[in-house]
């Protein structure tokens, strides 16, 4: 793993992970963030091996050494080019909107630029409404990609018992954003009480969750590409416009 200069918010440390306590606490983090049944944990091991052959395991320490934050990312390997993909941040509750997660991901941004690295994906959940601006609006990941159930069935309770539906979100680190062209997009709506409505009526959300994927599906297919998210009071949406994107 390159090294990464130590960043530090007014509370938190951020740094490289590299101990086995620090991994142990990764695993524990999971839990508490997630609250997931054993099998659905990523273990120790995993996280030793990812910082070895040239992942990222970095975190958020408190000054007594407890982990507030992580992110853990792996190599892959994409027409004979590297790229990395982040497989999970997770936040403790009393951290969360206090750019702690931001400040990781820019630790990655700066890590893989160091090395060459011009691309990290990652997927996540297209249901989950802050997450999706926080990777559209904030970072500027596109995405073009779609997949219907990638984990099966989860033993968290966030996921309120719905299919594990994900985005693939590419962040292209050296390429400038764009802000969408309002008069050639597509709207794809979501309702901005979503989190709310997969609580009380899980028949609705998966309605819903259904109609987006069917939605993404075709317009993938038909070349369009998420490049922004726009925020409402009762309606959010992805917004989509037909052109290129960056690949390796």
């Amino acid at each position: 793993m390159a090294a990464v200069e130590a960043a530090v918010t007014p509370q938190l440390e951020l740094r490289a992970c590299t101990t086995l306590d620090d991994f142990r606490q990764c695993v524990e983090l999971q839990r508490m963030v997630w609250g997931y049944a054993d099998e659905d944990l990523l273990p120790v091991r995993l996280f030793v091996t990812g910082g070895k052959i040239g992942g990222q395991v970095f975190g958020a320490f408190e000054s007594a050494g407890r982990m507030a934050a992580f992110c853990f990312a792996v190599p892959g390997l994409r027409n004979g080019k590297a790229y990395l993909h982040s497989h999970i941040l997770g936040v403790l509750p009393q951290y969360r909107d206090q750019h702690v997660g931001r400040r990781l991901k820019l630790m990655q941004r700066e890590d893989a630029l160091q090395r060459g690295i011009r691309l990290i994906e990652w997927t996540f959940d297209p249901l989950e409404l802050k997450n999706a601006f926080f990777n559209i609006e904030r970072l500027g990941a596109i995405m073009r990609r779609y997949v219907p159930s990638q984990y099966g069935v989860s033993s968290s309770s966030l996921h309120a018992g719905l299919p594990t539906d994900r985005f693939v979100a590419e962040w292209w680190l050296d390429c400038e954003r764009h802000p969408p062209n309002p008069s050639a997009v597509v709207r794809l709506p979501v309702p901005t009480s979503i989190g709310e409505i997969k609580k009380r009526d899980r028949a609705q959300a998966l309605e819903i969750q259904t109609r987006l994927r069917e939605q993404c599906t075709e317009r993938f297919r038909e070349g369009w590409i998420i490049t922004g998210f726009e925020r409402g009071e009762t309606e959010s949406a992805y917004l989509l416009e037909k052109r290129e994107g960056p690949t390796l």
